[in-house]
């Protein structure tokens, strides 16, 4: 018989996440169930040190025909992680879903329904978020942060209930990207994207796997890996540095003929100083001049 391919394919990464699978599982399937239309999970075991492989290698035995559970060797990080689940998804549509159930899996069906009207990237607002106070406005900052510089527009970038089409997901694949951010390099590829709110809850069990280090780390690579802006403005300043120090070395010189040497040579020694300085900032600039378009071009 020949094995029949899925409308609908949810890659769910897990890491650490024994206290609240149980709970995925009976919320993640009824919710598939009721939208009428063919389906596989691909669960994604990040390295996790728990339980949690065991728990999905039970529900892969419980339910084979929609299940597909791949274990990574080690963490690799989430993004790695749902890239693993894209390369192994066969769905018409593929969406992302957390393992912590603050994104409810109820809401699938309306990711689902706007792709089906030809939005080829729907991304997700959290309605009535339930974070802290200090999150919520550290995540809008650098969301404006960001979309300033790299014309990404992500209301909420860190919710990662999403949904592709298939050709969206097929660019992401043939990127080969070893450290990326999904959204936004789908973002990159979408001709029709939107977004739409969805619910919000709180975690169900554990803790967030985000720390702040990681969050500020995830915006500082979103930010150098989508556009050149960084550079450039480093570039500035670099000449603006260099232009100074040499008329400023100028300065001395004409100082030092007008009212002869000063100090026992320490201004001579300020300008030498200052000139080196110039010119390596001046090199460093054209050195990222030159790497910024292989950058763009890889």
């Amino acid at each position: 018989e020949a094995e029949v391919t899925p409308c609908l394919s949810v890659v769910v990464p897990v890491y650490n996440e024994e206290a609240g699978l149980a709970a995925l599982f009976a919320r993640l399937y009824p919710a598939l169930d009721q939208l009428g239309t063919t389906y596989e999970i691909i669960f994604i075991d990040d390295g996790s040190r728990d339980r949690s492989v065991s728990l999905l290698r039970a529900e892969f035995e419980k339910r084979p025909e929609v299940t597909r559970v791949i274990i990574l060797a080690s963490n690799a990080g989430q993004h790695m992680a749902i890239m693993a689940g894209f390369e192994h998804s066969r769905g018409a549509i593929v969406v992302t879903l957390d393992a912590d159930l603050q994104n409810p899996p109820e809401e699938i069906g309306k990711l689902v329904e706007k792709v089906r009207e030809g939005y080829d990237c729907v991304g997700s607002i959290r309605r009535q978020r339930q974070d802290t106070a200090f999150r919520r406005y550290a995540s809008k900052a650098m969301n404006g942060l960001r979309e300033r510089i790299t014309r990404i527009k992500m209301t909420d970038q860190g919710c990662m209930l999403r949904a592709y089409s298939r050709s969206i997901v097929d660019a992401i694949n043939s990127c080969q990207e070893v450290s990326t951010f999904i959204p936004a390099l789908a973002y990159s590829f979408a001709r029709r994207p939107t977004e739409i709110e969805v619910a919000h809850e709180e975690r169900h069990a554990g803790e967030s796997k985000y720390s702040l280090y990681a969050l500020v780390r995830l915006n500082f690579d979103l930010m150098t890996s989508f556009s050149l802006l960084p550079l450039q403005f480093f570039s500035m300043v670099g000449i603006s540095i260099s232009v100074l120090s040499v008329a400023f070395v100028g300065f001395l010189f004409v100082r030092r003929l007008i009212y002869g040497p000063e100090a026992e040579g320490l201004f001579t020694l300020f300008g030498i100083a200052l000139f080196l300085v110039g010119l390596t900032l001046f090199g460093l600039v054209l050195l990222g001049e030159y790497i910024g378009p292989i950058y763009h071009q890889v």
